[in-house]
């Protein structure tokens, strides 16, 4: 069930929770290498989130603001979110196949908990 997505944009998903409302946020998605590398260094900001495919750890050097992350299983069900402020080391997750970020603070108003899981909608 391995996902390949392209570099560009889509939408997340979020499904709610025993039945409960979904959440849509814009998406960037950062599959190539040189995406993932860059993420959201030297930002000050993000519309909606980003997912960096394949991922199972991040790091915020060079960072300007902290980030929401979120680490997700090859289904796409939310293993762990940490908040992580600028110049930390998050630790890899073994069963983490993709990291979803996000300003702090953004993950909980979307639902986005260990648990939950997600889609990733990409235009045809």
């Amino acid at each position: 069930m391995g996902r390949r997505w392209r570099d560009g944009r889509g939408e997340l998903v979020v499904l709610g929770g025993g039945g409960g409302p979904f959440v849509t946020v814009p998406l960037e998605i950062a599959a190539s290498y040189r995406a993932r590398t860059k993420g959201l260094l030297g930002r000050d900001s993000i519309d909606g989130a980003i997912l960096l495919s394949p991922a199972n750890s991040v790091h915020t050097f060079r960072m300007r603001i902290p980030i929401d992350v979120a680490y997700l299983d090859r289904h796409l069900r939310i293993i762990a979110v940490r908040t992580m402020r600028p110049g930390r080391l998050g630790m890899p997750r073994l069963r983490s196949r993709h990291v979803l970020e996000a300003r702090a603070g953004a993950m909980s108003e979307w639902g986005v908990r260990k648990g939950a899981r997600v889609e990733v909608v990409v235009p045809v």
